[in-house]
């Protein structure tokens, strides 16, 4: 049986046309280098939507990227350094970009969205919920 992550991936699979960014997709291995060296413990469906379709291009919507060699523009140690000069929580990860604002994991697997004036109120109670309501229906 499919959960609702595996059904929003299919989904945006289906509306993005499968268009994909010349961004290879992580493996485990490069996943858990990634975690150990940033310091953060990935969800699982965090991992299934990296490994996935972590270089899928829908609207507007780039998900950070997790690379070997750490230069493309949307990497994840890049925009989580950025963040964190612009007082980003030490305990939020940011998952995307959004023109200098951030959505983020936060404990407990919301997602939030984060201003550099500060909290928002806007958050959503699962990264399914995040890609469906946001990439998939936002855009």
């Amino acid at each position: 049986m499919q959960n609702k992550i595996d059904d929003v991936i299919q989904e945006l699979k289906e509306v993005s046309g499968n268009d994909r960014l010349n961004v290879k997709l992580p493996d485990d291995i490069l996943i858990s280098s990634y975690e150990t060296e940033i310091g953060f413990s990935f969800p699982e469906d965090y991992k299934k939507v990296l490994k996935e379709v972590g270089n899928i291009f829908y609207g507007t919507i780039e998900l950070a990227s997790i690379t070997n060699d750490k230069k493309d523009y949307r990497e994840l140690s890049q925009i989580l350094s950025d963040a964190r000069e612009q007082g980003l929580p030490e305990n939020w990860l940011p998952i995307c970009e959004d023109n200098g604002s951030y959505y983020c994991l936060i404990p407990g697997n919301e997602i939030r969205y984060w201003t550099t004036d500060g909290y928002s109120d806007d958050r959503w109670a699962s990264l399914a919920d995040w890609i469906k309501q946001v990439w998939i229906e936002g855009n």
